[in-house]
Protein backbone atom coordinates (compact mmCIF):
# COMPACT_ATOMS: atom_id res chain seq x y z
CA UNK A 1 0.00 0.00 0.00
CA UNK A 2 1.43 3.39 -0.98
CA UNK A 3 0.34 6.99 -0.70
CA UNK A 4 1.48 9.40 -3.42
CA UNK A 5 3.08 12.63 -2.28
CA UNK A 6 4.04 15.61 -4.44
CA UNK A 7 6.76 17.96 -3.24
CA UNK A 8 7.37 21.66 -3.74
CA UNK A 9 5.74 23.57 -6.57
CA UNK A 10 9.03 25.10 -7.76
CA UNK A 11 10.77 21.72 -7.96
CA UNK A 12 8.22 18.91 -8.41
CA UNK A 13 9.33 15.69 -6.77
CA UNK A 14 7.09 12.67 -6.51
CA UNK A 15 7.48 9.95 -3.94
CA UNK A 16 5.39 7.28 -2.28
CA UNK A 17 4.81 6.50 1.38
CA UNK A 18 4.97 2.76 2.04
CA UNK A 19 3.69 0.70 4.94
CA UNK A 20 6.06 -1.61 6.82
CA UNK A 21 5.64 -4.32 9.48
CA UNK A 22 5.37 -3.27 13.11
CA UNK A 23 8.82 -4.49 14.13
CA UNK A 24 10.70 -3.22 11.07
CA UNK A 25 12.41 -0.57 13.28
CA UNK A 26 14.55 -3.37 14.72
CA UNK A 27 15.99 -3.84 11.24
CA UNK A 28 16.63 -0.09 10.96
CA UNK A 29 18.54 -0.25 14.21
CA UNK A 30 20.60 -3.20 12.99
CA UNK A 31 21.44 -1.40 9.77
CA UNK A 32 22.30 1.71 11.75
CA UNK A 33 24.80 -0.31 13.77
CA UNK A 34 26.29 -1.69 10.54
CA UNK A 35 26.64 1.82 9.08
CA UNK A 36 28.20 3.12 12.28
CA UNK A 37 30.75 0.30 12.19
CA UNK A 38 31.51 0.88 8.49
CA UNK A 39 31.85 4.66 8.83
CA UNK A 40 34.02 4.35 11.94
CA UNK A 41 35.45 7.57 13.31
CA UNK A 42 33.44 9.72 10.91
CA UNK A 43 30.30 8.55 12.73
CA UNK A 44 31.76 8.62 16.21
CA UNK A 45 32.91 12.21 15.67
CA UNK A 46 29.27 13.27 15.25
CA UNK A 47 28.31 11.45 18.44
CA UNK A 48 31.19 13.04 20.31
CA UNK A 49 30.15 16.53 19.14
CA UNK A 50 26.60 15.90 20.38
CA UNK A 51 27.94 14.72 23.74
CA UNK A 52 30.19 17.80 24.02
CA UNK A 53 27.19 20.03 23.34
CA UNK A 54 25.31 18.27 26.12
CA UNK A 55 28.23 18.56 28.54
CA UNK A 56 28.51 22.30 27.81
CA UNK A 57 24.81 22.66 28.52
CA UNK A 58 25.22 20.89 31.86
CA UNK A 59 28.23 23.01 32.85
CA UNK A 60 26.45 26.26 32.02
CA UNK A 61 23.05 25.41 33.47
CA UNK A 62 23.84 22.76 36.07
CA UNK A 63 23.20 25.00 39.08
CA UNK A 64 19.62 25.72 37.95
CA UNK A 65 17.50 22.55 37.96
CA UNK A 66 14.55 24.15 36.20
CA UNK A 67 16.88 25.33 33.42
CA UNK A 68 18.68 22.02 33.02
CA UNK A 69 15.46 19.98 32.81
CA UNK A 70 14.02 22.36 30.21
CA UNK A 71 17.28 22.48 28.27
CA UNK A 72 17.59 18.69 28.11
CA UNK A 73 14.04 18.48 26.77
CA UNK A 74 14.77 21.22 24.23
CA UNK A 75 17.98 19.47 23.23
CA UNK A 76 15.98 16.39 22.30
CA UNK A 77 13.55 18.45 20.23
CA UNK A 78 16.28 19.87 17.98
CA UNK A 79 18.26 16.60 17.85
CA UNK A 80 16.77 15.48 14.48
CA UNK A 81 18.52 18.28 12.56
CA UNK A 82 21.79 17.33 14.26
CA UNK A 83 21.73 13.91 12.60
CA UNK A 84 22.11 15.44 9.12
CA UNK A 85 25.75 14.43 8.78
CA UNK A 86 25.02 10.85 9.85
CA UNK A 87 22.18 10.50 7.33
CA UNK A 88 24.53 11.87 4.68
CA UNK A 89 27.17 9.28 5.60
CA UNK A 90 24.60 6.49 5.17
CA UNK A 91 23.49 7.99 1.84
CA UNK A 92 27.07 8.17 0.65
CA UNK A 93 27.81 4.62 1.76
CA UNK A 94 24.79 3.31 -0.15
CA UNK A 95 25.91 5.27 -3.24
CA UNK A 96 29.50 4.01 -3.01
CA UNK A 97 30.92 7.46 -2.20
CA UNK A 98 33.56 8.38 0.35
CA UNK A 99 32.41 8.15 3.96
CA UNK A 100 34.79 10.52 5.71
CA UNK A 101 33.85 13.36 8.06
CA UNK A 102 34.28 16.04 5.40
CA UNK A 103 31.91 14.15 3.13
CA UNK A 104 29.31 14.06 5.88
CA UNK A 105 29.17 17.86 5.78
CA UNK A 106 28.42 18.05 2.07
CA UNK A 107 24.66 17.88 2.71
CA UNK A 108 24.86 21.28 4.40
CA UNK A 109 26.30 22.87 1.28
CA UNK A 110 23.90 21.04 -1.01
CA UNK A 111 20.67 21.64 0.93
CA UNK A 112 21.59 24.39 3.37
CA UNK A 113 18.47 26.52 2.88
CA UNK A 114 15.94 23.75 3.49
CA UNK A 115 17.93 22.35 6.40
CA UNK A 116 18.19 25.80 7.97
CA UNK A 117 14.43 26.35 7.68
CA UNK A 118 13.69 22.93 9.13
CA UNK A 119 16.14 23.56 11.96
CA UNK A 120 14.54 26.94 12.62
CA UNK A 121 11.12 25.30 13.04
CA UNK A 122 12.57 22.83 15.54
CA UNK A 123 14.40 25.64 17.35
CA UNK A 124 11.20 27.67 17.72
CA UNK A 125 9.38 24.64 19.14
CA UNK A 126 12.27 23.98 21.51
CA UNK A 127 12.28 27.60 22.72
CA UNK A 128 8.52 27.47 23.30
CA UNK A 129 8.96 24.29 25.33
CA UNK A 130 11.91 25.79 27.20
CA UNK A 131 9.77 28.76 28.27
CA UNK A 132 6.81 26.62 29.35
CA UNK A 133 9.03 24.07 31.07
CA UNK A 134 11.07 26.70 32.90
CA UNK A 135 7.93 28.33 34.31
CA UNK A 136 6.48 24.99 35.42
CA UNK A 137 9.72 23.78 37.02
CA UNK A 138 10.48 27.09 38.70
CA UNK A 139 7.03 26.88 40.30
CA UNK A 140 7.75 23.36 41.57
CA UNK A 141 11.21 24.20 42.92
CA UNK A 142 10.08 27.59 44.29
CA UNK A 143 13.42 29.05 43.24
CA UNK A 144 15.37 26.82 45.65
CA UNK A 145 19.00 26.01 44.81
CA UNK A 146 18.86 22.25 44.30
CA UNK A 147 22.16 20.80 43.08
CA UNK A 148 22.55 19.11 39.71
CA UNK A 149 22.63 15.53 40.98
CA UNK A 150 19.29 16.05 42.70
CA UNK A 151 17.64 17.66 39.70
CA UNK A 152 19.16 15.09 37.31
CA UNK A 153 18.02 12.00 39.20
CA UNK A 154 15.17 12.84 41.59
CA UNK A 155 14.69 16.57 42.13
CA UNK A 156 11.56 17.11 40.09
CA UNK A 157 9.81 13.89 41.06
CA UNK A 158 10.74 14.39 44.70
CA UNK A 159 9.37 17.91 44.96
CA UNK A 160 6.50 17.87 42.49
CA UNK A 161 2.91 16.86 43.16
CA UNK A 162 1.21 14.25 40.99
CA UNK A 163 -0.65 17.04 39.22
CA UNK A 164 2.65 18.79 38.43
CA UNK A 165 4.16 15.59 37.07
CA UNK A 166 1.11 14.74 34.95
CA UNK A 167 0.92 18.23 33.48
CA UNK A 168 4.62 18.29 32.67
CA UNK A 169 4.57 14.82 31.10
CA UNK A 170 1.39 15.39 29.07
CA UNK A 171 2.51 18.72 27.63
CA UNK A 172 6.02 17.45 26.95
CA UNK A 173 4.80 14.20 25.41
CA UNK A 174 2.35 16.01 23.11
CA UNK A 175 5.06 18.32 21.82
CA UNK A 176 7.57 15.47 21.50
CA UNK A 177 5.04 13.40 19.54
CA UNK A 178 4.43 16.28 17.14
CA UNK A 179 8.16 16.88 16.63
CA UNK A 180 8.71 13.16 16.09
CA UNK A 181 5.95 13.06 13.48
CA UNK A 182 7.26 16.00 11.44
CA UNK A 183 10.91 15.00 11.70
CA UNK A 184 10.93 11.18 11.49
CA UNK A 185 12.24 11.15 7.91
CA UNK A 186 12.41 14.88 7.14
CA UNK A 187 16.20 15.21 7.06
CA UNK A 188 16.76 12.25 4.69
CA UNK A 189 14.01 13.61 2.43
CA UNK A 190 15.73 16.98 2.26
CA UNK A 191 19.22 15.66 1.55
CA UNK A 192 18.16 12.86 -0.82
CA UNK A 193 15.19 14.33 -2.70
CA UNK A 194 16.12 18.02 -2.34
CA UNK A 195 12.65 19.01 -1.17
CA UNK A 196 11.86 22.07 0.92
CA UNK A 197 11.40 22.01 4.68
CA UNK A 198 7.60 22.21 4.46
CA UNK A 199 7.39 19.34 1.97
CA UNK A 200 9.80 17.24 4.04
CA UNK A 201 7.72 17.72 7.20
CA UNK A 202 4.51 16.92 5.31
CA UNK A 203 6.09 13.76 3.89
CA UNK A 204 7.24 12.75 7.36
CA UNK A 205 3.76 13.25 8.78
CA UNK A 206 2.30 11.05 6.03
CA UNK A 207 4.89 8.35 6.63
CA UNK A 208 4.17 8.29 10.36
CA UNK A 209 0.38 8.31 9.86
CA UNK A 210 0.61 5.38 7.43
CA UNK A 211 2.83 3.35 9.79
CA UNK A 212 1.59 4.02 13.31
CA UNK A 213 2.42 0.57 14.80
CA UNK A 214 5.96 0.63 13.44
CA UNK A 215 6.47 4.25 14.44
CA UNK A 216 5.31 3.55 18.01
CA UNK A 217 8.00 0.87 18.21
CA UNK A 218 10.56 3.22 16.65
CA UNK A 219 9.72 6.06 19.03
CA UNK A 220 9.98 3.66 21.99
CA UNK A 221 13.45 2.60 20.83
CA UNK A 222 14.46 6.26 20.51
CA UNK A 223 13.23 7.03 24.04
CA UNK A 224 14.93 4.01 25.61
CA UNK A 225 18.27 4.51 23.87
CA UNK A 226 18.26 8.25 24.48
CA UNK A 227 17.45 7.58 28.13
CA UNK A 228 20.48 5.30 28.32
CA UNK A 229 22.56 8.07 26.79
CA UNK A 230 21.52 10.57 29.45
CA UNK A 231 21.73 8.00 32.26
CA UNK A 232 25.42 7.53 31.40
CA UNK A 233 25.99 11.30 31.67
CA UNK A 234 26.07 11.54 27.86
CA UNK A 235 29.00 9.17 27.38
CA UNK A 236 26.59 6.67 25.83
CA UNK A 237 25.50 9.31 23.33
CA UNK A 238 28.88 9.05 21.62
CA UNK A 239 27.74 5.72 20.15
CA UNK A 240 23.96 5.96 20.46
CA UNK A 241 23.61 9.16 18.42
CA UNK A 242 25.49 7.76 15.38
CA UNK A 243 23.51 4.51 15.45
CA UNK A 244 20.17 6.36 15.61
CA UNK A 245 21.25 8.85 12.94
CA UNK A 246 22.19 6.09 10.53
CA UNK A 247 19.04 4.15 11.40
CA UNK A 248 16.98 7.22 10.47
CA UNK A 249 18.33 6.97 6.94
CA UNK A 250 17.23 3.33 6.71
CA UNK A 251 13.80 4.23 8.09
CA UNK A 252 13.51 6.74 5.26
CA UNK A 253 14.60 4.19 2.66
CA UNK A 254 11.96 1.74 3.85
CA UNK A 255 9.13 4.27 4.19
CA UNK A 256 9.66 6.52 1.17
CA UNK A 257 9.97 5.41 -2.44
Amino acid sequence: MTTAVRASAHAPVHFNVKTVPMFRPLRWLGRGIADCWACGWASIAHGFLMAVLGWMMILILGSHPYFIAAAISGFLLVAPIMTTGLCELSRRRAAGLSIDFDGSLSALARNGGALFRFGAVLAVLALMWFAVSEVMLRTVFHGSAVDFSQSYWRGFLGLASQRDVYAYVVIGAALAAFVFAVSAVAVPLIIDRHVGAREAMAGSLKAVAANLPAMVVWSALLVVLTGIGFATFLFGMIVIVPVLGHATWHAYRDLIR
